[in-house]
């Protein structure tokens, strides 16, 4: 079921959002030419394969928790590109969720939200792999 939820996905919504998530990595890499938006950079490319191919896959956060740089460089993450991800997460999601069959597909949209918003101090798991609970 996963497989063929994946292949749909990437039809619909999974390529487009990947390519914009690509488009933002070479920002950060190339256009800006900082040091500061290298970690922005691989960021980007880590959410864009897991855009591809979302269904399987999971969110949690990383060992070390969020530290001072993880939360000052996703304020700065928001401010440049993730409110503009997250609104087209925002947007597929509703289309999809405007069939029946495309319910799963706009609730995997709503379910990448927050890794766009937030992708410093958080990694991309295996839904089968145990996650730790960090309280």
């Amino acid at each position: 079921m996963r497989l063929i939820l994946n292949v749909i996905w990437l039809v619909f919504c999974g390529i487009w959002m990947a390519i914009a998530y690509a488009l933002a990595g070479l920002l950060c890499f190339v256009l800006f030419f900082l040091v500061i938006t290298i970690p922005f950079g691989i960021a980007a490319c880590r959410i864009s394969g897991y855009v591809l191919w979302p269904f399987g896959r999971t969110i949690a956060p990383r060992e070390g928790g969020m530290g001072v740089g993880a939360i000052i460089g996703n304020v700065i993450w928001v401010i440049l590109f993730g409110w503009e991800l997250a609104l087209g997460h925002l947007v597929f999601g509703v289309l999809m969720c405007l069939t029946i069959i495309g319910i799963p597909l706009g609730l995997a949209s709503f379910k990448i939200i927050p890794i766009s918003l937030v992708p410093l101090g958080v990694r991309i798991v295996p839904v089968d792999e145990p996650v730790p609970s960090y309280s």
